[in-house]
């Protein structure tokens, strides 16, 4: 049968799907390097923050953070310690970096200690404080040290639900 060459008015006939077709979905794999969280200008943190990925903070954070990529940004405060791969400051810090590279950027400022690989002063950062080189490198946490950090509890047990 040609579809093509029916004439005006004719009807097509329905073809039946088959029952059993299955549609194979992609399997999307994600490396955790490339989940970015973030935290915004609202929020106000306290406590130690274990990131396996990039972390972006606009909000407030007082305590001990490891993340694989940080970035501190403008209107942001940030007081403790900070253990990244890469850090970008482009707010408010007090306290200690170690990472391996570390940029400051024109709108830092920059209260502690830097101990770093490479370190970027852009103009205008302002500083206050000591740097030093890092003998070794940074590593960044890994998923598995993550989830030992924060053991997720289930908000109701499966008792409670029915």
């Amino acid at each position: 049968m040609n579809y093509f060459s029916q004439p005006k008015g004719a009807v097509k006939p329905v073809e039946k799907p088959a029952a059993d077709i299955r549609v194979a979905a992609p399997v999307m794999q994600t490396k955790t390097a490339d989940v970015l969280s973030t935290f915004g200008p609202g929020m106000v943190i306290t406590g130690n923050i274990v990131c396996a990925g990039g972390l972006q903070i606009f909000g407030r954070v007082s305590g001990e953070i490891h993340a694989a990529q940080l970035v501190i940004c403008e209107g942001a405060k940030v007081e403790g310690k900070i253990v990244a791969q890469d850090a970008v400051i482009q707010g408010e810090f007090k306290g200690t970096i170690h990472g391996n590279t570390v940029k400051l950027q024109g709108t830092a400022v920059v209260d502690g200690e830097i101990y770093n690989r490479a370190l970027t002063i852009e103009q205008n950062a302002q500083f206050e404080g000591v740097a030093r080189r890092l003998d070794r490198p940074v590593d960044a946490p890994s998923a598995e040290r993550a989830e030992a950090a924060a053991p997720v509890q289930p908000l109701l047990s499966p008792e409670s639900v029915g």
